[in-house]
């Protein structure tokens, strides 16, 4: 979908896809009980073992999000207010859709004052249903924006610093709670590397441009670290859940690293073209959003009934199957995106601006050249 400033990249909507598909996978194959797939074990072919924990997806939409935002506010003076109500229009509508129909679906007439309760608590806590926890995160990242864009027009060096920083915190929350991954994997806690380091990535572009050797390379040894993560037990048995193991203090800056440098390597060392598959693909990541929301009112059933009907014995069969669920979901997302989130699309204010930082009260500038003279 194109920003309220009129771009649209297409090859970060391929990289939506891409983190859709690896949420789509993680749900389907494993459910929250490891069905239809177990959880022990891991892929014979190595690099599958990313997606046989998939939940990693949500660090790569964070890292996207970074990412995205530094490129769309590179060098310009932005109304933080309208920022703000943008942001609400594009997300909120269809949360509360799902929020809606999760207690309507869901509760017996006893249970709304409590569902209505951890619905209030979801503005701060990871309590929103059907993955709506991850949108809290990323508001809470939309209100650091402004200072995380100030830390990377001084100082690329003080943004490293904030992230061993936060590997700091979540070490001290390990120490103090004996476990920490909960805090890394649902609050901005854990998520802030994953959008710093994508705003980095956007920043350092140049580095990235064409070293394919080097990506290549950093995406095999992440894949081994999955593999072993995997083999280990996972998300649920490292060896429980919540993990007691250590491995959660630095996961979410494992992650960062390198889907910050796979974006920025992506976005900027290929000529993305209009072919059919290239515009299908990107028609995914640009429904990721509604498919990720209502993808988890119909995964669980539908692997259920395919595991019925056909019988799913494997990893790969359970990543086949989770590509057919996915296409399948295109229709409903596309319903979603008409009718529930593009609406509100038109109620959207102009962000960017090139007046000087100084000129208009409630407005920041993002690192980067001189902004344009002109209006967004």
């Amino acid at each position: 979908m194109k920003s309220s400033t009129g771009l649209h990249f297409i090859a970060l909507d391929h990289v939506r896809a891409l983190a859709i598909f690896m949420v789509i996978v993680w749900h389907f194959s494993h459910s929250g009980t490891g069905f239809p797939i177990p959880f022990e074990g891991a892929p014979l072919v190595f690099p599958f073992a990313v997606l046989d924990e998939g939940h990693t997806g949500v660090a790569l939409f964070m890292t996207l999000s970074g990412y995205l935002f530094s490129k769309l506010l590179d060098g310009k003076q932005i109304r933080f207010g309208a920022f703000l109500w943008n942001r609400g229009l594009r997300l909120l509508p269809l949360l509360t859709v799902v929020v809606i129909v999760s207690g309507l679906t869901g509760l017996g007439a006893g249970a709304w004052v409590p569902y209505l309760k951890s619905i209030a608590k979801g503005v701060v806590l990871p309590s929103l249903p059907q993955g709506g926890w991850s949108i809290t995160v990323e508001f809470h990242f939309y209100l650091l924006l402004p200072f995380l864009l100030r830390i990377l027009r001084r100082s690329r060096a003080v943004s490293i610093a904030l992230v061993l920083a936060l590997i700091a915190v979540r070490t001290a929350v390990y120490l103090y709670l004996g476990e920490v991954q909960d805090v890394a994997y649902l609050t901005i806690v854990g998520h802030s590397d994953q959008f710093l380091m994508g705003m980095l990535a956007f920043q350092c572009r140049h580095l990235l441009t064409g070293k394919h050797l080097l990506v290549l390379t950093i995406f095999l040894l992440f894949c081994l670290f999955f593999l072993w993560f995997d083999l280990r037990g996972g998300y649920y048995h490292l060896p429980s859940y919540p993990s007691t193991h250590p491995v959660w203090i630095v996961l979410p800056t494992i992650e960062a690293l390198f889907y910050s440098m796979a974006i920025g390597w992506y976005d900027n060392s290929f000529v993305h073209g209009q072919s059919r598959l290239s515009r299908f693909i990107a028609r995914i990541g640009e429904y990721s959003y509604s498919i990720y929301l209502l993808h988890g009112f119909v995964v669980f059933a539908a692997a259920r009934l395919i595991h019925q009907w056909v019988g799913i014995s494997n990893f790969y069969q359970a990543t086949f199957w989770s590509l057919v669920f996915l296409v399948a979901m295109m229709p409903l997302a596309a319903v979603s995106h008409r009718f529930v989130e593009a609406p509100f699309l038109k109620f959207r204010k102009p962000y960017l601006t090139a007046e000087q930082p100084q000129a208009q009260a409630g407005s920041f500038q993002a690192p980067g050249p001189e902004a344009p003279r002109a209006s967004y």
